[in-house]
């Protein structure tokens, strides 16, 4: 499998998603500030992934505190704990890791425990939350194989696979599990500009998988569609709002605007650390506002010219009334969403308890 991101002994190490496809490159992220940048600047991206590699950089962090007591322990955690939250708004995996990361710190708080131990605690919890989505991406693929015909023609935007996750993916594992399950697919890739995630990476995804696969340009997602070539979409998300409303790389609300015009039912691939439960709909999703050069050039080259105005929105919010269904790691969910979302906790919070 594809190793996107792993703890060793004094670093996180995950792969350098900004050279790929032409280099596959690992960076090795000794402290919690390089992790912090590493997110930052996309080195790791992908909503779970950004969340894995949060866990992790608190963990490293402190690890390599030198703090002696368990005072200037906690306002060490606690500040690492904002340098992870600053990093990027949208995603919610990222603030939902942290606040594990905070509850195992108060845990071992409340039991009394050493310096040392509480970083053991937090090693463990971190690697935890690696693991579990690594499992969660393997049951969203089972359960999303049950809605792919064979023989399907699959459109997916962006890169919701293995290198967003800890492994095997959330939009590509349904593609993954299809293929598992016996069924043959064909993927269409939207390119997805400005970061051209679909192009580069999902694409270099499947390719190694020997999964048949076709980059368009994003404009060309309509035209594709109206040939009658396209069976359905999977796409992932960044933030689900209790609602449904469903934030995902730009690019997405125009895919699902046109997949109900084409008929083609569209659907969500998320583990349940993506539903945000707080947020009541898509117009509370905070959407990242990235850096102009990511449209202005690319790989060095200019594309427009000097003066022009820019706006370069990460991501953009698809209503719920247009996703067929959300498939999580327990199964997938569908309308009303504010009451299946909400359902989908209390059977999690059922299944911890026992």
């Amino acid at each position: 499998m594809l190793p996107t991101i792993a703890r060793e002994d004094d670093a996180v190490v995950m792969i350098d998603q900004r050279k790929l496809p032409a280099r596959e490159v690992y960076v090795r992220c000794k402290t919690a500030p390089e992790v912090a940048r590493a997110i930052k600047t996309m080195v790791i991206r992908g909503a779970p992934a950004i969340g894995v590699a949060a866990a992790m950089g608190v963990a490293l962090g402190m690890r390599k505190s030198q703090a002696r007591g368990t005072q200037k322990f906690a306002a060490e955690f606690y500040k690492v704990c904002e340098l992870m939250a600053s990093t990027r708004p949208t995603a919610v995996n990222l603030f939902w890791a942290i606040e594990r990361m905070k509850r195992s710190f108060g845990g071992a708080a409340e039991a009394g425990e050493s310096v040392d131990q509480i970083k053991d605690r937090l090693d463990r919890e971190a690697q935890a939350i690696h693991d579990e989505d690594l499992a969660s991406c393997r049951a969203m693929g089972a359960f999303g194989a049950e809605v792919v015909p064979d023989n399907a023609r699959i459109l997916t935007h962006c890169n919701a696979g293995a290198l967003a996750t800890a492994g095997y993916g959330t939009a590509l594992g349904v593609i993954r599990g299809a293929v598992e399950a016996g069924k043959r697919v064909t993927v269409v890739a939207g390119e997805t500009r400005p970061f051209l995630q679909g192009a580069r990476l999902t694409a270099w995804e499947l390719v190694r998988d020997g999964i048949e696969t076709t980059v368009i340009t994003d404009s060309m997602a309509g035209a594709i569609m109206r040939q009658g070539t396209i069976d359905l979409v999977v796409v992932g998300a960044d933030r689900i709002a209790a609602n449904g409303d469903t934030a995902n790389k730009i690019g997405t609300y125009t895919v699902a605007v046109l997949a109900r015009e084409h008929n083609i039912p569209f659907y969500v691939a998320a583990p349940l650390s993506t539903i945000d439960l707080h947020t009541p709909d898509g117009q509370h999703i905070p959407i990242e506002e990235r850096n102009a050069r990511e449209v202005t050039h690319l790989a060095g080259s200019q594309l427009t010219p000097v003066g022009v105005g820019i706006r370069n929105p990460a991501f953009d919010v698809t209503p719920h009334h247009f996703i067929a269904g959300i498939i999580t790691e327990r199964g997938i969910l569908r309308a009303p969403y504010t009451e299946s979302l909400k359902r989908a906790f209390e059977t999690e919070a059922v299944t911890t308890r026992t």
